[in-house]
């Protein structure tokens, strides 16, 4: 039977959709199962770029391990064990009247700072006076000894307190020099201590044993200093604020003094820090004078044996008797001292004497001892030491930069070129320069001239 046309067009069109939905569902099928038969490493598409791993520096060379350079101290259970102080150097008793705190602040380095916490106590300084500052950034890891010796921040806490008894004070974090200078002030403020020192660690002392002055008897460095601060405490003495004992490595402060000017300018980490400090004192007429007291050195090493500092007998015996000791796994016994003046004394004078020189003559620098440790790994507050080296060097580049911001200059001599403590942060960088005073005459001339034009304006 012949369909009517209106049913023909709606068969014809059933057949359509019917085959075009055939269609895409066979060409799904064939999609997918293309994607599922054709291997990864069939594709076309370009792999992902390797993601890339981090590139080290060479591993740092290795240097020996560190070894302890007071032998008797780490084998002493006792302050009684170690040496006496050499008799013409104690400090008097009782203590004098007067307060005679000393600073020695610490960073790296435990053999530096042993040595000149010896070399102080034997020099007749009282060990409760001194209070060496523990700035190594490590909280209270030194205090609960969870540091090794090779660790450059390593302080040997009992030992400082127990065998030397001196005090030892923690700073809450790792300060820089500008810092620390103003912890000393903040901790002589505390105390209400009008005056005090402070002392480099790198700088150890000795008594002068040769000398005398003149219908004066033989005092020792402490008693020297001791002198030096009773001076500068008559009422009389003037604007004093500091007395330097060979430059700054040992420095009796007057405290209002730093006060005044406003203490030290803490975004001047390190070099450079000590110029500005010093130019604005005397900016308000402050004086800084030399004093002496006795011999300071200036050394990037440490003795081996701190018990020269002692002067026990001839060196010979005193072998003999280390020797013997080391059998029996015990400390040497306690012998007399030689006298003052002899040659053992001068024997300690020549080393130091080579000390600093080698220290001044390092191609590597002044200062390598700051990095000679590289241990401590896996200990609190790790460092890496010669990152840590680097961000230091970072930081006082920082801070020459700072101050010739600051004042316009780089050279020290402030006050000869002319500047004020006023001009603090007001001069233009490079004022000196002739191009520099032309440019700003030529914009003053502009200025005045413009400002003159504007006058002529205003009167038509």
């Amino acid at each position: 039977m012949l369909l009517s046309q209106g049913r023909l067009r709606q068969t014809i069109f059933a057949l359509i959709f019917v085959s075009a939905l055939t269609g895409s569902f066979l060409l799904f099928r064939a999609d997918a199962f293309a994607k599922l038969s054709v291997p990864k490493q069939s594709r076309t598409e370009a792999p992902p770029p390797p993601k890339p791993t981090p590139l080290y520096k060479p591993a740092p060379e290795l240097r020996p391990d560190v070894t302890d350079n007071f032998p008797r101290a780490a084998k002493a259970s006792s302050s009684s064990a170690l040496p006496e102080i050499p008799p013409w150097n104690k400090p008097p008793q009782p203590h004098v009247k007067e307060k005679t705190p000393l600073f020695i602040g610490f960073t790296r380095n435990w053999r530096l700072l042993q040595q000149v916490v010896v070399s102080y106590i034997t020099a007749g300084w009282p060990p409760k006076d001194i209070y060496v500052v523990d700035n190594s950034g490590v909280m209270q890891s030194n205090q609960k000894g969870l540091l090794t010796l090779q660790n450059p921040f390593y302080l040997n806490y009992e030992r400082l307190t127990t065998l030397l008894e001196v005090n030892v004070l923690t700073t809450p974090t790792l300060l820089t020099f500008a810092q620390l200078q103003n912890f000393f002030t903040f901790a002589a403020l505390e105390k209400e201590w009008e005056h005090y020192f402070w002392a480099h660690m790198d700088s150890p002392v000795v008594s002068d044993e040769e000398y005398e002055e003149e219908g004066q008897p033989y005092q020792s460095l402490y008693m020297r200093a001791l002198a030096v601060m009773r001076q500068t405490m008559q009422p009389d003495y003037g604007l004093l604020a500091a007395r330097w004992f060979a430059y700054d490595r040992l420095t009796l402060v007057r405290t209002q003094a730093y006060v005044d000017v406003g203490g030290w300018d803490t975004l001047i980490p390190f070099y450079m820090t000590d110029c500005d400090m010093h130019e604005r004192l005397w900016m308000k007429n402050f004086t800084i004078e030399d004093a002496k007291a006795g011999l300071v050195y200036d050394v990037a090493s440490g003795i081996d044996d701190l018990e020269m500092f002692y002067r026990r007998k001839p060196k010979s015996a005193r072998q003999e008797e280390k020797t013997a000791s080391l059998l029996v796994e015990r400390p040497p016994p306690v012998v007399k001292s030689d006298g003052r003046n002899s040659p053992e004394y001068h024997d300690l004078l020549k080393k130091l004497d080579e000390m600093q020189r080698a220290k001044n003559e390092d191609k590597a620098g002044r200062n390598t001892w700051q990095s000679a440790q590289q241990g401590g790994q896996g200990e609190p507050f790790y460092r890496d030491g010669a990152g840590f080296e680097q961000g230091i060097s970072m930081t006082m580049n920082f801070g020459r930069d700072v101050f010739e911001a600051k004042w316009g200059r780089g050279p020290c001599d402030l006050r000869k070129a002319g500047l004020n403590e006023d001009d603090a942060w007001r001069v233009v960088p490079g004022w000196e320069k002739e191009e520099v005073q032309k440019k700003a005459k030529e914009d003053r001339e502009k200025d005045v001239k413009e400002q003159q034009e504007r006058v002529k304006t205003l009167k038509v």
